[in-house]
């Protein structure tokens, strides 16, 4: 970490993760309820000697990073258009077209260098407030959000971990411009984001030659700060240094 801030950071070719209908909750999101015998969670935890009658739940592991980042995207609830319909935490990795649990698949694009996102339809984040529903996709290097529109507590969280919160023009949504999930995404930035007018449009452009118009949803001038510094807690650093 620098002194100064790093900027903007655009997007460039970079995979969808995941692609979700409408009304995806912060439940659904975060890691909650009991940890399932055959996920990344128990997995981790079995590997480290933990037995199954001492998984306990998320909630009671929600100070181990480990176990939270496995734990995100995993309810078993989920629906991903990804996998067509199917119910659970799974998703398609798209340049090798496995089927894997999201942690795995975000896993392997992150040691392969490539960013992802998440495609969503209305009220994305909706539900009460649970930080780990922003920390997490961050961990597992979650870079922006498209969806037709936020939850404002959720939005504000999204922003405050750097992860970019992108709003589709009214009437648009991901199925309407014919997008599946398979293309890559390149999002452009300004060059400057500090400063700027909230709200601004940006330009998002696939591998596909489709090219659409979205609403950056950095929405006061403090979140455009956040994001400025990559996210809320360089931003304090930073200022306490400064101090």
């Amino acid at each position: 970490m620098t002194m100064n801030p790093p900027g903007p950071h655009g997007i460039k070719d970079a995979y969808c993760l995941l692609n979700f209908e409408d009304c995806i909750t912060t439940y659904h999101i975060s890691p909650s309820g009991s940890i399932h015998k055959d996920s990344p969670a128990a997995k981790f935890l079995l590997e480290r000697g933990v037995d199954f009658k001492d998984f306990n739940s998320y909630g009671s592991r929600r100070g181990n990073d480990e176990v939270m980042t496995r734990g995100t995207f995993a309810n078993i609830r989920i629906v991903n258009k990804l996998l067509n319909g199917e119910v659970g935490p799974k998703t398609i990795h798209i340049p090798t077209g496995e089927k894997l649990y999201v942690y795995d698949a975000a896993m392997k694009y992150k040691a392969a260098g490539l960013d992802t996102i998440v495609l969503a339809g209305a009220e994305y984040g909706t539900g009460s407030s649970r930080d780990w529903a922003a920390k997490g996709p961050m961990l597992l290097g979650v870079k922006a959000v498209i969806a037709k529109n936020f939850e404002r507590t959720h939005l504000s969280n999204l922003v405050g971990m750097g992860i970019i919160p992108l709003c589709f023009k009214s009437g648009e949504d991901a199925d309407a411009l014919g997008l599946t999930g398979h293309e890559r995404y390149t999002v452009d930035l300004p060059s400057k984001i500090s400063g700027t007018k909230p709200g601004q449009d940006v330009n998002v452009k696939t591998d596909t030659g489709k090219s659409f118009t979205c609403t950056l949803r950095f929405d006061t001038e403090v979140e455009l700060a956040y994001f400025d510094h990559g996210g809320i807690l360089p931003y304090v650093i930073r200022n306490l240094i400064k101090e």
